[in-house]
């Protein structure tokens, strides 16, 4: 949905399956009016969506972008879907943001994941 240069570097956890992954790919026009507020509200209003699980964001330096959402069952994907706020950006998205998109929608079915852990700073010896 945005670019989150300043966002922590992280991927949304692994959740035991299944749940739905719903994988938004987007190529932008030039048209940014109005494109930073309304995104801004979208990820504002799917948090409230009971059973959404998180966000994930990727922008590829050619222009592609790619937004997952993930969503515990398909209840919830189905009331993000039919939220008015995002019908309406929805509409807007072809008719002035987006020169093409692709959206897939999957019930994941396996899910595991990696975090490296921390390892403390030993103090500088002088």
């Amino acid at each position: 949905m945005s670019d989150h240069s300043e966002a922590p570097v992280a991927p949304v956890e692994a959740y035991e399956p299944p749940y739905y992954a719903a994988v938004f790919t987007t190529v932008r026009t030039q048209d940014r009016s109005g494109y930073s507020e309304t995104n801004s509200r979208m990820e504002e209003l799917v948090k409230d969506i009971p059973g959404f699980l998180g966000m994930d964001h990727a922008r590829t330096p050619g222009g592609l972008g790619i937004t997952v959402g993930y969503f515990r069952d398909a209840d919830a994907l189905t009331e993000w879907r039919s939220n008015a706020e995002h019908r309406a950006a929805r509409k807007r998205g072809p008719a002035e943001w987006y020169q093409s998109y692709t959206l897939h929608v999957a019930k994941v079915e396996r899910s595991h994941g990696f975090t490296r852990a921390q390892v403390p700073q030993s103090p500088i010896a002088d």
